[in-house]
């Protein structure tokens, strides 16, 4: 069963000479798992190969934009059309405004969207601009949701912030630390004495509705609604990051899913069919404070990028057909009643969550609702089950504080094949 891994292993100590920790994004390192992280060499539907030539069941899915699997046909015949014209032009296309049209029609709090090239560009010009709209100066954060390195938001943020258990990094000033305020995830009641304790001060609530950067962490009844209640009484521009839940777990994203309506929504990932991509949209009134029609400034040299665009409609339009969701709940219930299945019979304490076609497993006896819950698994038994699986030819996320994806490319099969691997090192620890 012990796989081969010198081309890995090799690739890592070369690119450690070019490139800080040899790797472009912290979690991608292996440090909290062990081990060498894979590199990889390409992927078809479910299952990516790495350079020695070995095969995994893959449930990363490129940390989420994946939802039809890898290399799907129509997405990659959409980029090789887009690319035949030219890469990138610095001017408007139409296809700009096709896909702007399918998110505003699919996505319910928005009016207006701007295109840019990242989630965390994304959540940096949304605040820029509560905070524009509002003319007021300080937001608040959820402890443990992520919503990407700008200096404001990491505080107390999840990811690869959570998985190296530094949730403040250096390099931030305390400056622009302190306009940042934090409240637990599940606790509304803690939004409203926040914003009672600064009135008049406060310009945003942002927050991931599903919480996907400390595990899978759904929220409980009631929560969305009441800090939608709380922010409209105090003129509190909502957030909502569905970075990673808009068309994950329903077409219209998490917002749809609990009907709850934020103010504004980041979104990224999927809408860019595996290309760099993110975006954010909102009311009218707040969207029309954006330049060249408003005082708050964003650009982006290749914001709205042709290849982008044109992988994000082809995903897009295949999302909207029928069963699609119904499909992924299928595949992902199984997986998840499979996973619970192997845990009680193994006896190992654990706690499962999952929202459609998002999952995640917790070494923790406790049941998990926010940041504090979270850090009580026991991450080395969650590296253990992660290098299990991997022999096993199973990929998940190299952090326990990160979330698993299905796609429509997993088969019943891999799903069973998944299952048995699972069984297997869970009887082992």
């Amino acid at each position: 069963m012990q796989k081969n891994y010198t081309k890995s292993i090799s690739a890592f100590e070369e690119s450690q000479k070019y490139i800080p920790g040899g790797v472009n994004s912290p979690v991608r390192a292996f440090r909290t798992v062990g081990g060498n992280p894979l590199f990889i060499k390409r992927g078809k539907g479910s299952k990516i190969y790495d350079i020695d030539d070995n095969e995994y069941i893959d449930y990363v899915c490129s940390w989420g934009p994946l939802i039809l699997g890898h290399a799907h046909p129509k997405v990659v015949a959409a980029i090789q059309n887009a690319a035949e014209y030219g890469t990138s032009y610095g001017a408007p296309t139409e296809l700009e405004t096709e896909l702007a049209e399918i998110i505003v029609n699919a996505v319910p709090s928005i009016d207006l969207v701007r295109m840019v090239s990242s989630g965390t560009e994304a959540a940096m010009s949304a605040i820029r601009l509560a905070r524009g709209y509002t003319q007021r100066d300080k937001i608040i954060k959820v402890e443990g949701c992520y919503h990407g390195h700008a200096d404001c938001l990491l505080v107390k943020a999840g990811s690869g912030a959570a998985t190296f258990g530094v949730p403040d990094s250096a390099g931030v000033p305390a400056d622009f630390a302190q306009h940042t305020i934090t409240v637990p995830f599940n606790d509304a009641e803690a939004v409203r004495i926040a914003i009672q304790q600064n009135p008049e001060q406060v310009a945003c609530v942002i927050l991931e509705p599903i919480a996907g950067n400390m595990g899978v962490v759904p929220p409980t009844d009631g929560y969305l609604a009441e800090i939608r209640e709380i922010t409209a009484q105090k003129g509190v521009v909502l957030i909502f990051d569905e970075v990673i839940t808009g068309f994950r777990v329903a077409f219209g994203g998490a917002q749809e899913l609990y009907d709850v309506i934020p103010d504004m929504t980041c979104l990224g990932k999927i809408i860019g069919g595996g290309m760099p991509v993110g975006a954010y949209g909102g009311k009218r009134e707040i969207m029309e404070c954006i330049a060249p029609l408003g005082p708050v400034y964003q650009a982006g040299t290749l914001s709205g990028n042709p290849l982008a665009m044109s992988a994000g409609i082809a995903t897009l339009k295949i999302l909207s057909e029928p069963v699609v969701y119904e499909k992924l709940e299928n595949r992902s219930s199984a997986l998840a009643e499979g996973l619970l299945e192997a845990t009680k019979a193994a006896g190992v304490d654990a706690y499962h969550t999952r929202v459609g076609s998002m999952l995640s497993i917790f070494f923790t006896s406790e049941q998990v609702v926010d940041y504090t819950t979270a850090k009580t698994s026991d991450t080395d038994r969650f590296a253990a089950y992660f290098r299990g699986l991997l022999e096993r030819g199973i990929y998940i996320a190299p952090s326990q504080f990160e979330s698993g994806f299905v796609s429509l490319a997993h088969s019943d099969d891999d799903i069973q094949t998944t299952i048995r691997a699972a069984s297997e090192v869970l009887q082992s620890l």
